[in-house]
């Protein structure tokens, strides 16, 4: 699917990969109506881009009421959706299992899965409408592969990869298109959007972080070339081979290297 005079609903547009999402589809011609939460992000946003063809929205995508107004504001607005891409997400911070908060628990499935769970159903029937859509699901690496310390976020993530594919399955003779996207390790600020601090000796262990404008444009590419499942850097391709190979050496491969973050 081209993007040229789509209309498309990105969530968590306001920084990291959505802000990218915004500025490349914008690019291609489509008509964006940034997500967020931040009211004050988006706003500079709005500005900073000064594009008629940019509209924004402010949203918890937690919020099972504000997204039932949104989709009302939407569909009164703008009638029909061509693009759907649920993107906003958060981490839990880098804790065991028995040392979480049941609030914490809660916004982590809220946010990553329950969120883009209620958005789908919503719009589902407006994206009907049209001779074709796409339904864009963002989950992550740590949706296929558990990591250690982020065990809630890789469930919350993992639940919304089987949604999607699940999703797939249900619509495949529809005029619904659904894409399932796993990336790995990206250089965005999705730690203290998340609320998470790490201490200073935390990295991505060896693996080069994908630039958010260059997963951007991978999951453009695959809307275009109407795909099912991306994995997006080269360590979401290199686990997703060493997982299926041998799992057991996989966990215990990423385990050494993910140790520091619970220091």
């Amino acid at each position: 699917m081209e993007l040229n005079n789509k209309k498309m609903i990105i969530t968590g547009a306001a920084s990291g990969v959505g802000l990218a999402l915004v500025k490349e589809s914008l690019s291609l011609g489509a008509t964006v109506i940034g997500v967020d939460i931040s009211e004050e992000a988006l706003n500079n946003l709005k500005a900073e881009l000064n594009n008629p063809k940019f509209d924004t929205y402010r949203l918890d995508v937690s919020d099972r009421r504000g997204i039932r107004e949104f989709r009302n504001w939407y569909q009164e607005k703008y009638q029909s959706l061509d693009i759907l891409v649920n993107n906003a997400g958060i981490i839990q911070p880098f804790k065991k299992v028995e040392e979480l908060e049941d609030e914490t628990i809660d916004r982590v499935m809220k946010v990553n899965f329950f969120g883009p769970y209620d958005i789908v159903q919503d719009f589902m029937g407006l994206m009907k409408k049209d001779s074709e859509s796409y339904i864009v699901n963002v989950s992550s690496m740590g949706g296929f592969f558990p990591f250690p310390y982020q065990t809630v976020y890789g469930a919350s993530k993992a639940a919304l990869k089987i949604f999607t594919e699940g999703l797939y399955a249900e619509l495949s003779d529809t005029n619904i298109k659904v894409m399932i996207v796993l990336p790995g390790a990206m250089a965005t600020n999705i730690t203290a959007n998340s609320g998470v601090e790490m201490s200073s000796s935390s990295s991505a262990g060896s693996y080069k972080m994908l630039s958010a404008e260059d997963a951007a444009h991978e999951i453009v590419k695959g809307i275009n070339k109407n795909k099912f499942k991306i994995f997006v850097g080269q360590d979401s391709k290199f686990m997703r081979l060493l997982y299926k190979f041998n799992s057991k050496m996989a966990i215990n491969f990423i385990n050494k290297k993910m140790k520091d973050l619970n220091k």
